[in-house]
Order: C-alpha cells, then structure tokens, then sequence
C-alpha cells in the first residue's frame, strides 16, 4: 500500500475535492490496452486480476473518498503505457492486496503463477521503508528495498509506477507534514532511482509534483515567468521547427522534430545552483531532431545544425559516443537562432528517442515468441539493466551492517547531489557545490545562525570549501546568532541564503535602534539635558514615528538627524548649541563606545575606514554614513576633510578595553624593496616572524631596481605595527617601509611610522 495511499474505510474525506467526477480505467480497455503491443498477451489472466483487485479492496476508500481499488488499476495502466509484459501488468493490479487486504502470496501463486507471486512480494516488501524513521530502522529498510529491486528489475518498476499515482493524488492528503514527507520521500529517494533506469518523464513529473508541495510559492513564480516566455517566443518557436524541417530538407535528411519545455521544478534547480535568472536558462525551450535508423545521419543534421546557426562551445554533448549509464544517448547542442533565441537541440534516432522516453522499458518485445525484456537488445542500445543497479549490490556484499549499505548506497544514488553526515551519523542531502554554512542551515536554523566555522573529516577546514559525497562535517558554533561575513559567497542553497538575509535584516535594524539611541542620549547630554527626563516616545510622535525604535532606527540609518530631533524636542536648542558637536573632546567620558568589542558589530553596523586602516591605539574618529552606521577613522585620516562641513555626522569614539587586549585589525603598509629574486619570501617570513598574519598582498610600482609592495596585515595595536616596520626596514633588501594612511589607488597617501 506505501502507506501514502490514504486508504479509509468510509470516511471519505478529502482536502480537495475534485470538480469532476474521476474516470476509472475500464477492465476491457485495459485489456485492449496492453494487447495493442502484445498480441499474444493472456487476457484472461488479466480479466481475473482486475476483478480480484476490485473484490479484495471491496468498499476501501483513498484519502479522495474514491474507491481504493482505482488505485491498483491506474497502477497497471501506467505500466501498460511503458509496454510491460503481462505478469508484471497483474502485479500492478495486485501490488496492494497483500498488505491491505486478506488475499495471501500462496493465494496469489495459485491463481497467477509463481512469477507474479515474486514480484508482489518484492513490492510488498518495498512498502516497508519509512523514510524518516530511526536511523538503525531506515538503513535496514532501505537493504530490503535495494535487494528486491536488484533482484528484479520489474520490482522497482511496479514500485516507480505506485509511487507515481499516488504522487498524483497526493493533494487529497489532510495533513501538510505528512504531504511534505512523501514529497520529500520521492525527492530523495524515488525520483533518483528512475533517473538511474533512463525514465525520465517519470523522474522529471515526480520531481515536479513534489516540488509543488515543498515548494509552491517558488514553483508558481516559475510557471508565472515560463507563461511570459511562452507566450513571448511562440511564433520563435514555430520558426525554428520549421528552419529545422527546411534544414533537414535541404540536406536530403529524413526525420521529424519536437520541442518540449523544461519542468519548472528543474529550471528551479538550475536557478538555484548557478544563480541566474529565469531567461539565462539555455534549455528552457528544446528541440528534438528525431531520425529513423541512421547514426550517421545524426551527426550529418549536427554538422547542418552547426552551419546554419552560432553554435554556444561550452555546451555541446555527444552522449552517442558515450552513453549515459541508464542507455540514453543522444547529441545535445545548443545554438543561436533566429531572432537571437538561444535553444537547445537533441539529435537522436526513433530507437534512441525510444530509450530517452522510456528508459528500461523500451526494451520490452518480443524474443523468440514470448513478450519480455530483451537483454541483449538493451545492451546494444548501451543499457545493461543489471549493471545499471548492480552497484547497490555489490554494495550489500561489502557493508559489514545494514548502516554501513546506507551510507554507500546513497553516495552511489545520489550522484546530482551531495550526500553528508553529520558525527553522529545522521544522513545531509544537499545540492552539488553545497559548503558547510549551507550543512548547517539544513541540520537546523539555530546551527545556521550560529555557525562560525567548520571540521570536515575531523580537519579544521575553510568554509568556502565545496562539500564533497561522504564528508563528515562538524559545525562549530558561536554562543550568539550572527551572520557569517561574506555569506553569499558560502552558501548556494535557498534555504540558507534565505535565512542568512533574515537574520542580517534583524541584526542590522537592532544595531541601527542600538545606535541611534546612544546618539540621541549622546547629543541630549551635549546640551545639558539629562536623557532619562526625556520621553522619547513623544518626541517620536511628533516627529511622525509610531515608537521610539523608530526614531532611533532613523537616527542610527542617518535618516533623521539629531539636530532635528533637538529642534522637536526643545525648538530653539539646535540654533543656539548648533558647535556643541566641534567642542567634543576625545577624552570625554560621554562619548559612545562604539568601537570593537563595544555594542555594535564590526561589519554590520560598525566598519572601519579603508582610507586609513585604524588599529588599536590610534586616536579615532566615526563618520555616520546613512543606510551604513559608523565609518572609524583614524584622527588624522585625510578623509576627514570631507565633513568639515557635515559635524552633526561626527562621533567622537575610543577604543574599549576589550578591543585593546583582544582585537586584531588590519593595517596597511607600503614596503619598497629591491627588485630581486625571492624579496618576497624575506618580506613574508619576517612579518611571521613579528607574530603578525599578511592577508592581501599587492605589487605597486616596478623600477628597474625597486619595487613597491602593498601589504594588509593582521596586528593587535599601533605597537605591533611599529615592531613589524622596524623589522622590515632591517632588511637588507627593504629601501622603506610605512604605513599607509590612504588608499594608493585615490592617490591620497601619507607615512606615519608609528
């Protein structure tokens, strides 16, 4: 039954009922159905198949309230549409009643051989997996399930073809944990295997079914946007389809084309992974040249192809030189067309195109005079149905415990994705390119928030670094959420990008709120008022601000200025105390701490000047930057001279005493060296030396004897800068070496040793 099927005995609910009543497949029309491919079928094995699934289900109803029974019969007819043999078309009919009804295997063989009898069972057998149970439990379940796929090949067939439908009426399923487990179920575990076999359509339509459930604000925006396109490029499309018959005319070639439209949920995937938008996609629109019998002649349209349009390099496959495991093969292009439409073309002949529909399946005729799977017509077309599996069990022959299979057999499933654990052994799917940040957030959201760095396979190791199938990753956590710096660059998954974005969002609005606040206090207390006998949320309201966070949330993104918020609090103030910020005093004990180790957070709210790369020690200033917070400058940054008219954007800062033992900072030097073979390496070994850590090097000016090298290195305070300076002018090889005040690239630069 899969234990999704949603049997009940009468009750007869439904989520979403359908509009119109559903029409069963027909006991002789799926008689005729499969004798349209197999004459010699035995319909009288099949008439009695049908009426046994219909007595045994008797009055059992799905989640739909349709009689349950409706279920195996659709079963069969997805399997007749891949043009099976008649047992496994009687073991569709029949997959369920073992588990859901009184009928027995002994009773099955009876009536309907010892053949149709395995397969029941192997399916029967299947439907013990709980995706999502206890580790120890999955593992042993999902030995079962590859053993009895491996053993058959019809097994997992029956099995893709359950799945399918019941994927189809999934909707009817009251409860959404329980449709988002299924989904989440054939996602990761069945939509992969029937890619494995070659059946695309079933893999690509379980795919995109699930994807609604998991998925279905994303998914109906890209059905919105492919609407748009389709209906944008229609007449294009009907242009190139008839380029191609004129192309293929014109060369004496004989075929037909098609042209399909990509599945919404993998145009979704590729969004995702390459980050692009929707009309960069290549192969949204693909056009199918289909030739009778002629490899050849594939290659002759390839060639035709390439002459008649711009051919894109990078995206030419030849699967016919080297098949696909599955079997499928088939020549992928992509080209420019008319109208600069960029589509992708597959060349194929009826035989391939055949192999690309239905995978397996189309491999089922007739050999000597029996309908069944023709090996060696398989192996011809370059699939080995055996071999196509046989690795999950040699699997089962070299794990020592059903735990161990687990973990090979999904890497070896699971080749589109990749496949981590956790230390403790729990299984992480995630998509191709995947880094520890994108682990974190699919182990949970408070470990995203909290990740600050990452051990794979027990190494330390960077975050940047690709996850790879098998790698144990172990996220290390800070005590506090915080977004990673640079995140975007660490993450590829929506999941955790989408997060990542939220939690910046809460953390920056809080330190804008945090900042404001200390500043209105700051500039109340400059006028000789006392901030506690404020009521700022009056002010606030004055000022057209719902809540005092408001105001202060302005405040701090430099929208609304503290000159203003005096005037409304006490008009007047501001014209008559409008020096107060230019007498401010560095040693003023009012002042913020607004510095390193303080309330706000470097990079967040809080950043430090690349004009004049500050460390501890120097005396600084804070420039408030609207939508940015606080810029620190050093107190002789020429930068400075910009807001000489500006002071109401002036903060007097200091370093806290935390950010004097504690902190390091990035300092800029300039080193002008003599221009010989390894300078570099003396350069860079004496800076380790002075226990400081280079993190950007940078070539400047080249002269035949000298040359200027930019250095941005890690120290704690001005103290340890001078310590390194004077190391390196100790140099032989080292004419000068000082710090650099300014960026050389605005040409701004001034020397200050220390």
């Amino acid at each position: 039954m899969d234990g999704d099927t949603g049997i009940s005995q009468g009750e007869g609910q439904t989520e979403a009922p359908p509009t119109t009543p559903v029409r069963y497949l027909r006991q002789y029309e799926l008689v005729d159905r499969v004798k349209a491919y197999d004459g010699e079928a035995d319909e009288h094995a099949l008439n009695a198949a049908y009426v046994f699934a219909v007595a045994k289900h008797g009055v059992q109803k799905r989640a739909s309230g349709d009689p349950y029974y409706s279920h195996p019969v659709a079963v069969a007819g997805l399997l007749a549409d891949l043009k099976l043999d008649t047992h496994t078309i009687i073991a569709g009919l029949l997959h369920d009643t073992v588990e859901d009804t009184d009928a027995t295997l002994d009773e099955i063989e009876d009536l309907f051989g010892r053949d149709v009898r395995h397969l029941v069972d192997g399916v029967t057998k299947l439907s013990e997996i709980e995706y999502g149970s206890n580790a120890s439990k999955q593992a042993e379940n999902f030995q079962k399930f590859i053993l009895a796929t491996t053993s058959d090949i019809r097994v997992l067939l029956v099995k893709l073809a359950d799945r399918l439908h019941n994927m189809r009426t999934l909707h009817f399923k009251k409860k959404a944990a329980s449709r988002e487990r299924i989904a989440r179920e054939t996602m990761d575990l069945y939509a992969p295997l029937a890619r494995r076999i070659g059946l695309y359509n079933i893999a690509s339509e379980m795919e995109d079914l699930s994807f609604a459930q998991i998925n279905p604000t994303a998914r109906k925006a890209v059905l919105a946007e492919l609407k748009k396109l389709s209906a944008k490029h229609t007449d294009n499309m009907e242009k190139v389809e008839a380029d191609l018959y004129q192309l293929l005319a014109e060369h004496g070639l004989e075929g037909r084309v098609q042209h399909r439209r990509k599945q919404p949920y993998s145009i979704w995937r590729k969004l995702e992974r390459r980050s692009i938008s929707l009309r960069q996609v290549a192969d949204i629109f693909a056009f199918r040249v289909i030739i009778k019998d002629s490899v050849d002649e594939c290659y002759s349209v390839l060639g035709a192809a390439h002459q008649a349009w711009d051919c894109i390099e990078e995206r030419f496959r030849d699967f016919i030189s080297v098949p696909k495991q599955n079997g499928y093969r088939s020549l992928h292009t992509t080209v420019r067309t008319r109208g600069n439409r960029i589509v992708e073309l597959q060349i194929r002949t009826e035989e391939m195109h055949e192999t690309a529909e239905r995978g397996v399946a189309a491999h089922w005729s007739y050999k000597g005079n029996s309908y069944g799977f023709d090996k060696e017509s398989a192996r011809k077309a370059g699939l080995d149905a055996e071999r196509s599996l046989q690795a999950f069990s040699a699997l089962i022959e070299n794990s020592a415990d059903p735990d161990e299979f687990l973990e090979h057999a999904k890497l070896e499933m699971y080749r589109d994705h990749v496949f981590t654990f956790t230390p403790n052994g729990r299984i992480i799917i995630l998509a191709k390119g995947a880094m520890a940040l994108d682990f974190a957030y699919e182990v949970h959201t408070a470990v995203g928030e909290t990740c600050i760095g990452v051990k794979i396979n027990g190494e330390p190791r960077s975050l940047l670094r690709p996850l790879e199938n098998g790698d144990v990753v172990e996220i290390i956590r800070s005590k506090t959420p915080a977004p990673v710096p640079g995140w975007e660059a660490l993450t590829v998954t929506a999941r955790a990008r989408s997060n990542l974005r939220r939690l910046e969002r809460v953390r920056e609005t809080a330190e804008f709120r945090t900042l404001g606040r200390q500043l209105v206090e700051h500039a109340l207390r400059r006028t000789g008022i006392d901030p506690v006998s404020v009521e700022v949320s009056e002010i606030a309201a004055k000022a057209g601000y719902d809540a005092a966070h408001d105001l202060y949330e302005a405040v701090g993104r430099g929208r609304y200025q503290t000159r203003d918020f005096l005037e409304t609090a006490f008009p007047g103030s501001s014209e008559e105390k409008d020096d107060w910020h230019g007498r401010l005093s560095v040693s003023d004990q009012s002042a913020p701490r607004l510095v390193t180790g303080a309330d706000l957070t470097p990079g967040v709210t809080l950043h430090m000047g690349e004009c004049c790369y500050p460390v501890p020690g120097d005396r600084i200033m804070g420039i408030k930057t609207p939508e940015r917070g606080l810029t620190v400058h050093t107190s002789f940054c020429e930068r400075l001279a910009d807001y000489e008219d500006n002071l109401d954007q002036w903060v007097d800062l200091r370093w806290t005493e935390l950010a004097k033992t504690g902190v390091v900072g990035v300092s800029r030097i300039k080193i002008c060296a003599f221009h010989q073979k390894g300078v570099l390496a003396v350069l860079c070994s004496a800076v380790s030396e002075a226990n400081a850590n280079i993190v950007r090097v940078e070539t400047g000016v080249r002269r035949a004897e000298f040359i200027d090298l930019i250095m941005d290195i890690e120290v704690e305070d001005v103290k340890r800068l001078t310590q390194i300076l004077t190391a390196l002018k100790s140099l032989a090889v080292v004419e000068d070496a000082s710090r650099l005040q300014a960026s050389p690239k605005e040409g701004n630069e001034t020397h200050d040793d220390g």
